[in-house]
């Protein structure tokens, strides 16, 4: 089996205007949800940060509404996924590719969305995690034989550093590491 590159790049400026345009079409297929919240994640949400270049996008809902959501994205041409193995958690293909970006329906308050919003709030507050955690990506990206499940487990040290300044419990921080880094203790 050939490894496929990890491709991590400088932040860029676009990813913000794409998910600004995404995130407005999101809205509109979104009206007859009310509690949607669509919300960039991930790293191409945090100015300054190297990131893999596809958007991460969680559209936040109450759980009574997760099938009223799904509809919605699918009627905007969304392919559902189904939860890829994690609850409270729909995925979907995008319809095209500009941007390039992960879309998923999220019951809101899971560990899982917390998450999320916490290491992009961390990030954005703190500049010196923000460069800590893009050169642990960028280093671990430069090597050729490095696959996604390697990358994801060498990044959970700095994640835990980001994640100690949020309001994650100790145990919540626990269990991350080991979704991340499931040889952990």
């Amino acid at each position: 089996m050939r490894t496929v590159p990890v491709e991590v790049v400088p932040y860029s400026p676009a990813w913000a205007a794409g998910f600004e345009r995404v995130a407005a079409d999101l809205r509109v297929g979104l009206q007859g949800v009310p509690s949607a919240q669509v919300e960039h994640v991930g790293s191409t949400a945090v100015p300054g940060l190297a990131a893999k270049p596809i958007l991460d996008i969680d559209v936040l809902v109450d759980g009574e509404q997760m099938t009223a959501a799904v509809a919605a994205l699918e009627s905007l041409g969304y392919v559902h996924r189904g939860d890829l193995g994690v609850t409270d958690r729909e995925a979907f293909a995008a319809p095209d590719d500009d941007p390039r970006r992960h879309v998923y329906v999220c019951r809101r308050g899971t560990l899982h969305v917390r998450n999320h919003l916490a290491v992009r709030d961390v990030l954005r507050a703190r500049p010196d995690l923000r460069d800590e955690y893009g050169a642990v990506k960028l280093a671990l990206a430069a090597d050729p034989e490095m696959d996604i499940d390697t990358y994801i487990a060498r990044k959970s040290d700095v994640l835990q550093k980001v994640l100690a300044e949020a309001d994650l419990t100790a145990d919540e921080r626990r269990q991350i590491l080991r979704l991340n880094d499931p040889s952990s203790p």
